[in-house]
């Protein structure tokens, strides 16, 4: 599934990506350098509920917030693999403990740990169109994803 929109859709757009990627809590997050994809992965936390300050986990590697689902504190990892060198700088780093906590995450840069991840991920493609302007794809190798988003 690929949508365009507008960064002013954002929020609307967060609040709908929710809703299509049931069953799943592992996002992994690709484009370029500048593309958006904290900006997106911010988006998608607020929709979530997410008070605190969230920013990229460039230097800390892993952020983690917290949110409310059900009467129940839920968490979510944000996790920046740029500047790690291999999958075992990766596991040392506590990443895999996060994706297989339950808790959902989002992780930018996964090509830098492609065995770690199963196929029951959504793969998360941004690509800028203007300034203004993205596109994302949505494609869920191990599972089912509603259509409408």
């Amino acid at each position: 599934m690929t949508v365009a929109f507008s960064l002013d859709e954002l929020p609307s757009f967060a609040h709908r990506f929710w809703q299509a990627v049931k069953d799943t809590n592992v996002f992994l997050f690709y484009g370029e350098m500048g593309a958006g994809k904290t900006t997106l992965i911010e988006a998608l936390c607020a929709a979530k509920g997410v008070k605190e300050r969230m920013g990229s986990p460039t230097f800390s590697i892993i952020n983690q917030y917290a949110y409310r689902e059900n009467g129940e504190e839920k968490l979510i990892y944000h996790i920046d693999l740029y500047r790690l060198k291999d999958e075992e700088e990766i596991i040392q780093a506590g990443v895999e403990d996060c994706v297989y906590s339950g808790a959902i995450c989002m992780i930018e840069w996964p090509q830098k740990a492609p065995g770690l991840f199963d196929n029951n991920v959504a793969n998360v493609f941004i690509e800028p169109i203007d300034s203004t302007h993205r596109r994302v794809k949505i494609e869920r190798p191990g599972g089912s994803m509603t259509e409408q988003l």
